[in-house]
């Protein structure tokens, strides 16, 4: 889904064998059906993201529902976090550039991101269903997250950035890897 998706974005797509279709994010929920998607790519993305998901929470609760695998990026995954009743606040001074050190909680890595954001996902207000997977080791604000039982997972940061750190790149291969898996068990 389209919020204003940075062209690196689908290449990074493209070079994990991804057949994509851009659609805007006043997509219509029976549209997206009749693609049969794999999976759903939330981009990133300009603006208060509060604003946004007003705009597109219809859609953003109906994809959910397909229960089929999510990434998203910047506002991607700012709208994930609110899709599932965490909230959203302007930061005093937002992440802009690279070279920010993200701290990976699932392997315990440090990971050097590109970043250009203004809000962030409120910790406190985070709901039990998600779980944080990435923090900034800057300020220790979310930069990852994933559902606790469905195949979604975000990430606050840009992986995909060039000329940039490309260390986050191997988020695209965990996406396809999760809608591989997803095609798999729906075949059993």
């Amino acid at each position: 889904i389209d919020f204003g998706v940075k062209q690196n974005i689908l290449r990074h797509l493209v070079n994990i064998n991804a057949e994509i279709t851009v659609l805007p994010e006043d997509t219509q929920i029976e549209d997206i059906k009749k693609l049969k998607p794999d999976g759903i790519f939330l981009s990133n993305g300009p603006g208060d993201p509060s604003a946004t998901e007003k705009k597109c929470r219809n859609l953003l609760q109906s994809l959910f529902k397909l229960k089929l695998p999510v990434f998203g990026i910047c506002i991607g995954h700012q709208l994930f976090g609110l899709s599932f009743g965490a909230k959203t606040s302007k930061m005093p001074q937002g992440h802009r550039g690279a070279n920010h050190p993200v701290k990976n909680l699932i392997n315990n890595k440090v990971e050097i991101t590109s970043q250009n954001h203004g809000y962030e996902i409120v910790f406190k207000s985070l709901p039990e269903c998600l779980k944080v997977t990435h923090i900034s080791l800057f300020d220790k604000s979310i930069e990852g997250l994933k559902h606790k039982e469905f195949p979604f997972f975000s990430v606050q940061y840009h992986p995909e950035a060039s000329p940039g750190p490309t260390e986050s790149s191997y988020l695209f291969e965990q996406f396809l890897n999760l809608i591989k898996d997803s095609k798999k068990n729906a075949k059993t």
